[in-house]
């Protein structure tokens, strides 16, 4: 194995906290001119999820970096035109359009695979795609039904088909109709330069690498390989000619590296007060959250009522660049409430008020209802805060 180069740099944890927050929309002023594409760019992959509470993942993606966003403004930046595709990146994503020919290796990859979990009869494939050419954009439903009359997972002929061509590249998701895929053709939704499959993995793998750096700002090998989920050995091969630097992390116990232009400057600016969503790429390593944070991160949506600890969608709460507790939330009407919250002492009632505040505004409810707090003796300060 190759010996990693010094790092010429070292940053204090303090430093690498800032330097991620910046890089991840969250400090400095937000960048309103270019919206939620800008967001899109900035990021580089939204994650998509299929739950939604005070909005839809995605939607809160923008909102906990730029404020109020309109759900019209989120839609247009990502499905309307040729502004992004979805793909599975982190998880199933919305990603930049420009980023199309990078991802021609994992294309590849499927295409190679084994055909596995679903059978496909032969000639089920060719004929959702003569059905697309023909007819124009569909949904599954229109292609032929989405699923069959067993399980959620039970898909239909048709539903297989589509998602399989989605996965090699043939197919794109160009809408979302009450949040159903509606594909089309790749040669007629995805622009001319960029629709080739023309780099090597390398040259795709190097692009992601560089990219997740940049997202993250500094990162050990798991946290950017992780970013668009690359295997470690795929980011050994390329980090050399990634452009990103070495670097040492106070008490990180692992190697670093930096995107070199988040080191020219020290991050400065306004730090964002917001409720996140689970799915935020700012959150998305567990191991990395915790240890830039402090701060334990679990999505219980899955986990049995039973055994949840902090709820079914608990959203983190940052505030002055840190996670300070987190709420479960709902809405009843134009009441948004807070079933569960969980506040890191005193400091962080005020910063809560204030996010569920905005969060209660921007989802059109005129009121919060708190119905838990896990210091119960902090329940009447912050009921007073949210008056």
């Amino acid at each position: 194995m190759t010996s990693l180069p010094s790092p010429a740099t070292a940053l204090s944890a303090d430093e690498a906290r800032r330097i991620a927050l910046r890089a991840q929309g969250f400090l400095g002023a937000p960048d309103r001119r270019s919206g939620v594409p800008g967001v899109l760019r900035h990021l580089g992959a939204v994650q998509l999820d299929t739950i939604s509470v005070l909005a839809r993942s995605h939607e809160l993606i923008p909102y906990a970096r730029l404020g109020a966003v309109g759900r019209e403004a989120v839609e247009a930046a990502y499905w309307t035109g040729t502004r992004a595709f979805e793909y599975w990146s982190h998880a199933a994503c919305v990603l930049p359009i420009e980023e199309w020919p990078h991802f021609a290796f994992r294309r590849r990859a499927y295409r190679d695979r084994p055909h596995w979990h679903h059978d496909l009869p032969s000639g089920a494939y060719d004929q959702v795609i003569k059905q697309l050419r023909t007819e124009g954009p569909l949904t599954a439903t229109e292609l032929g039904g989405a699923k069959n009359k067993g399980e959620w997972w039970d898909w239909s002929e048709s539903k297989i088909a589509v998602e399989r061509a989605l996965m090699y590249g043939e197919v794109v998701c160009t809408e979302r109709r009450s949040w159903k895929r509606v594909y089309d053709l790749a040669e007629r939704a995805i622009p001319d330069p960029l629709l080739h499959d023309d780099l090597t993995d390398a040259e795709c793998l190097r692009r992601l690498v560089r990219l997740a750096g940049e997202a993250l700002g500094v990162g050990t090998r798991a946290d950017i390989a992780d970013y668009h989920r690359l295997k470690g050995e795929q980011f050994d091969a390329v980090v050399a000619d990634s452009g990103l630097v070495p670097v040492a992390v106070q008490g990180w116990d692992k190697p670093a590296w930096a995107d070199p232009r988040a080191l020219e400057t020290v991050p400065r600016g306004r730090h964002r007060t917001t409720l996140l969503s689970p799915f935020d790429s700012l959150i998305w390593e567990r191991a990395r959250t915790e240890r830039i944070f402090g701060f334990t991160h679990r999505l219980e949506a899955y986990v049995p009522r039973p055994k949840r600890i902090h709820g079914y969608f608990a959203m983190p709460l940052l505030a002055g660049g840190r996670l300070l507790g987190r709420v479960d939330p709902a809405r009843e009407g134009t009441t948004l409430v807070a079933r569960q919250v969980s506040l890191d002492g005193a400091k962080a009632v005020a910063p809560m008020a204030q996010a569920l505040r905005e969060a209660a505004s921007w989802v059109g409810c005129d009121a919060v209802r708190v119905e838990r707090v896990d210091r119960p003796e902090l329940t009447p300060d912050l009921v007073r805060a949210l008056t």
